[in-house]
């Protein structure tokens, strides 16, 4: 209560959100109802926002026991397994180590944040940097093939017009929602919206790559290109709002 009040006092904040896991939603129901109680008309404006278990081998992680691993030393490894997949498929790849750091943290984060808040996640780090499936690494390849396409067309491209094929659409609808999804995570306190979402687009958009001949010099290229440079576009900015980065080559 005493940090509260103090932070209230120094940052007069508008809303403070108190993100903390599952086990601790009666001690906050006690002090936000202890505050309102007291007269503090700013504890209104207080929320814990819960989320469920780590668990490793089926069990929930605990520093008391010693069954836990440190973030730091998952980091390291993601980064060394993220270096281990580039010298394998790309090792002529510029700026390796800086794309490894971008995939090995991306991975954790967007491991931890695709799930929904409540749900308890099994930890894996094989899973989480998979280049298959819903996890970081697939996003960041899918963005970093669409800067391909582009880099590869070189110079301006037109509107998204004139495109009638249902693959080319699937893209544009899935382009369309993504300010609702943006609203949706912000006012349920829900980043998976936005995980979930770049996943469905990744998807969409590797189906666009596969059935259309994206580069194909006619009337519509312009038009292609555009799409490819919206959902590049889209797709920076889901991972920039989960804290992830994305590079333009893997």
């Amino acid at each position: 209560m005493t940090a509260a009040i103090y932070r209230q006092e120094n940052y007069q904040f508008a809303k403070a959100l108190y993100v903390v896991g599952q086990e601790q939603t009666l001690h906050f129901k006690q002090v936000f109802y202890t505050l309102k109680k007291m007269g503090f008309s700013f504890a209104e404006e207080m929320e814990h926002i819960p989320f469920g278990f780590i668990l490793k081998n089926g069990k929930k992680m605990s520093t008391r026991k010693g069954g836990l691993v440190l973030l730091e030393k998952v980091l390291q490894e993601a980064i060394q397994l993220a270096e281990q997949n580039i010298e394998e498929k790309n090792p002529q790849l510029k700026d390796k180590q800086q794309v490894a750091e971008m995939v090995g943290v991306g991975a954790v984060i967007f491991h931890d944040l695709r799930n929904e808040r409540m749900t308890n996640v099994e930890f894996s780090l094989q899973d989480m940097l998979r280049f298959e499936g819903a996890t970081g690494p697939y996003v960041q390849y899918t963005y970093a093939r669409a800067c391909s396409i582009l880099h590869k067309a070189g110079g301006d491209h037109g509107a998204v017009e004139g495109l009638d094929d249902p693959f080319s659409w699937q893209v544009v609808k899935q382009l369309l929602e993504f300010p609702d999804i943006i609203e949706k995570s912000f006012h349920h306190n829900e980043p998976s919206a936005i995980a979930k979402y770049l996943i469905e687009l990744a998807q969409d958009f590797n189906k666009y790559y596969s059935q259309v001949k994206i580069l194909q010099v006619d009337a519509e290229l312009g038009s292609r290109l555009a799409l490819v440079s919206s959902t590049a576009i889209v797709l920076k900015e889901g991972l920039r709002l989960l804290g992830i980065g994305a590079p333009e080559q893997m």
